[in-house]
């Protein structure tokens, strides 16, 4: 039995349930499930699954290589275009994406497994420590990339094969960006995200340069000096706030902070949930910081969102995981104050909410929720510091289609970007195409290098 005692506590399982509610949400396919799940695939020749790929990965021709018994073959066609195609296949919300588009769903309701087949395959390489790539000979140019999340690790690799030097620099004292630190531990388990960072650095030619922070340890300025181009992408690491009475209460936290102890902790019990929790948002971060406290023991767990369930970020499957795991979800709800007792918090009071004419409108009806840890996850934001002149947009990074900013020889890509979005394949897409017009304009320069040579 667990405990039920108030207050934000660690241990409030058993040890050995701790395992079993983290163990894999999505368990891998066997090679016999793999055949069967590649053979539902029709392989549209026009495929609508591609279209909706971010990274544009080939998922006819991929399937069809399982189908045939080459899983090799068939990772080299995933990793040509997403080269963290074995955490994209765990963490990526498929059911919004490529599996929505899957042509099975309109016959029978239930897409081809196309993620599970992603990870398969991908699996198989990554264990035999397949390397497609090779370097290009070097190319005597250097780039640095700012941030070793999905977009950092994408760019770095392609311009690595490339040819070119590359000097990644990261905050964190790992390297993954999001995958290490930003997703629920039972999506990615046994350490997964080091494997695949491993996996990616391997290709040689990429040298990383953990716990140094842009702003603080580096300017852009000096990176402009040292290297022949930069690559930004520094993800998110702000928070939004509340701005409400008592959000410095004890007890109130940010979810991404909650999600990341989470990711770095091995047995999972030192992890301190309180006894009834309410997390305030309706995208990923909401969903995964509530099923987690419900997995760690707490005994009432509620999403409070100010919208209704049709508005949110968080795709159906994931509210509905949420609910299995026994989370309340509530709707039409925005947080108005922390009530506190003795510095720590003791409930929430909550306005109900409605759409008056598109536009949300709070009603002035009332209640409070008994609450003694309450998470924030209602959006974050970027941290600029140490850009200099960089245009910024709505608190973003400005960026062509190729990813190039407002100053030469930068480009950037990722969440911090004016138009990204939270997801690691689409970050994954704009480091890799970011690398290839970083490669094209060092090539266009040659010419040039030369004749002055």
């Amino acid at each position: 039995m667990g405990t039920t005692q108030s207050g934000i506590l660690g241990g409030r399982l058993p040890l050995g349930e701790y395992e079993s509610n983290f163990s894999d949400l999505h368990p891998p396919l066997d090679k016999h499930e793999a055949l069967v799940a590649s053979d539902r695939c029709y392989f549209c020749y026009d495929a609508p699954c591609m279209t909706a790929c971010p990274t544009s990965i080939d998922i006819p021709l991929f399937i069809r290589q399982i189908s045939t018994g080459n899983p090799i073959g068939s990772a080299k066609t995933i990793f040509d275009q997403n080269i963290l195609g074995g955490m994209c296949a765990r963490v990526c919300p498929t059911e919004t994406l490529c599996e929505q588009a899957c042509v099975r769903n309109t016959a029978e309701e239930r897409p081809v497994e196309i993620g599970r087949l992603q990870r398969y395959a991908t699996d198989v390489a990554m264990k035999e420590n397949k390397q497609f790539y090779t370097r290009a000979a070097s190319s005597g140019r250097k780039v640095a990339v700012v941030g070793a999340g999905p977009a950092g690790l994408a760019a770095a690799h392609r311009l690595a094969v490339k040819g070119h030097d590359v000097v990644i620099y990261d905050a964190r004292p790992k390297s993954g960006g999001l995958n290490e630190y930003g997703i629920a531990a039972y999506k990615s388990v046994d350490d997964f995200a080091q494997k695949e960072v491993d996996y990616v650095l391997s290709i040689g030619g990429i040298e990383v340069r953990n716990g140094q922070a842009l702003g603080r340890d580096f300017t852009l300025a000096e990176l402009q000096e040292q290297y022949d181009a930069v690559f930004l992408g520094l993800g998110l690491a702000g928070v939004n706030a509340l701005r409400l009475e008592g959000e410095n209460a004890e007890g109130v936290e940010d979810a991404v902070d909650f999600i990341a102890a989470l990711r770095q902790s091995k047995t999972k019990a030192d992890i301190p949930v309180g006894r009834r929790v309410v997390v305030l948002g309706g995208g990923m971060t909401a969903i995964d910081a509530a099923v987690q406290a419900k997995l760690l023991g707490a005994e009432e767990v509620t999403i409070c969102y100010r919208r209704g369930k049709e508005h949110m970020n968080a795709s159906e499957f994931e509210q509905d995981l949420a609910a299995s795991k026994g989370v309340t979800i509530r709707h039409w709800l925005q947080p108005k104050r922390i009530a506190e007792k003795d510095g720590k918090v003791a409930g929430i009071e909550l306005e109900y909410t409605t759409l008056e004419d598109g536009k949300l409108t709070a009603t002035g009806e009332t209640g409070i929720i008994a609450a003694d840890q309450i998470f924030k996850a209602i959006g974050q934001s970027f941290l600029a510091s140490g850009l200099g002149a960089l245009k910024l947009e709505g608190g973003r990074i400005v960026t062509d289609a190729e990813g190039r900013t407002s100053i030469d020889n930068v480009w950037a890509g990722g969440d911090c970007v004016l138009g990204g979005e939270d997801l690691t394949v689409s970050a994954v897409a704009m480091g890799r195409d970011a690398a290839e017009s970083i490669n094209r304009a060092f090539a266009a320069a040659a010419p040039r290098a030369s004749a002055v040579a």
